[in-house]
């Protein structure tokens, strides 16, 4: 089996890719990572995976210049129902649109705004940076053997806020409720950092290699 992960110029690529390698391997698969900017590799994966750091209109504008890009990953994930793991920003493009810096078209795979995220009465600092606990975690594959209150890493300025609470499967709180997990179908996404969420974030990747939707 091959996992694509996207190289459109933003993200943590060699962390996210050796993440994915070493799930693999303590699961006692043969799984190939390939990090690729060529949508016929993409196409011709088995699952996809969609990084991202920086600011949504930065990572959507680099992504819809890889020529074909897009229309592949509309073919491969939507079409074809492929799994597709979206992460931190990867995860905010599957939405319908970014008001950061102005309003961007997002994928609109999960429907709903990517926002500010309000620091609330106690004026939290922005970025939200660090661990957090999980919370209303919904039953789901990729959340399998992740518990309430297990932490992940996070690293973000803006969350999606989604406009059909079914796509949302976990929360964290930073002064308010804030989206970690969303999901529907074959899709999925991550606002906190796998590759940086230690046996947390192991477990879900484990999940998203294994995972039949």
């Amino acid at each position: 089996m091959t996992v694509a992960i996207v190289d459109y110029g933003s993200g943590n690529l060699r962390s996210a890719a050796k993440a994915i390698e070493r799930a693999a391997r303590e699961a006692g698969a043969d799984d190939r990572v390939l990090v690729t900017s060529n949508p016929r590799e993409v196409a011709d994966a088995d699952r996809v995976v969609l990084p991202g750091v920086g600011a949504f209109a930065d990572c959507r504008a680099g992504l819809y210049g890889v020529p074909g890009m897009v229309d592949t990953l509309q073919r491969a994930v939507i079409e074809q129902g492929k799994p597709f793991l979206g992460i931190c920003v990867g995860m905010q493009l599957m939405a319908t649109r970014g008001v950061e810096y102005g309003i961007h078209a997002g994928l609109d795979w999960i429907q709903g705004d990517v926002v500010r995220i309000d620091p609330g009465k106690d004026r939290l600092k922005i970025p939200h940076m660090g661990w957090n606990e999980l919370s209303a975690l919904k039953p789901h594959a990729l959340l399998d053997g992740i518990a309430e209150r297990d932490h992940a890493y996070f690293v973000h300025s803006f969350q999606l806020k989604a406009s059909r609470a079914e796509t949302v499967l976990a929360m964290t709180d930073y002064g308010a409720p804030i989206t970690a997990v969303v999901g529907r179908d074959n899709l999925a996404g991550t606002q906190f950092h796998p590759e940086k969420s230690q046996a947390t974030g192991l477990k879900l990747i484990a999940n998203f290699l294994r995972w039949k939707p």
